[in-house]
């Protein structure tokens, strides 16, 4: 018999100066870029906190804090890795991921079969088990007003018991 847990996550990021955001590893040409420690990576960040809750893991702070100087800068998809270890050493499976990035800009759809292949690739599972949408807030509140982005996850996982 099977255990299956469910979690989900939420990051958000203000725009700074920049020329691109990085969503799913994927570096999206844009008029900012995000303030974050390390790449700013909303989809990934939700993600990995969404497994975290999964696995009662605690949440991506715990794991790689702003006080860490390797994380600096660092490439979320190592950081997702990582989640995914901590994960598979306890003898979870991922199920799927459910992801919905929320930003008036930039356009992502041009750039989601990418985002959902690195997922895929990161996840080890079929990329049919990945999805990542996208919507806007209709221009209201931070996101609307073009001030950040912020993205929310939900993942399935599996244990046999």
């Amino acid at each position: 018999m099977s255990e299956f847990r469910i979690g989900q996550g939420f990051d958000v990021h203000a725009f700074t100066a920049g020329e691109f955001v990085t969503l799913g590893g994927v570096k999206i040409p844009h008029t900012h870029g995000v303030l974050a420690h390390s790449d700013g990576d909303v989809l990934l960040h939700a993600v990995c906190d969404a497994l975290l809750g999964a696995a009662a893991l605690g949440d991506i702070g715990m794991h790689f804090p702003e006080s860490d100087e390797r994380w600096r800068g660092a490439d979320s998809r190592a950081m997702l890795r990582h989640v995914c270890t901590l994960l598979a050493d306890r003898g979870y499976r991922i199920v799927n991921v459910d992801a919905t990035v929320i930003a008036q800009a930039p356009r992502l759809g041009h750039y989601r079969d990418l985002m959902r292949t690195n997922l895929a690739d990161d996840l080890s599972i079929d990329i049919d088990r990945v999805s990542v949408k996208a919507t806007t807030t209709e221009k209201l509140g931070f996101v609307g007003r073009v001030e950040g982005i912020a993205c929310q996850a939900v993942a399935l996982i599996e244990r046999d018991s």
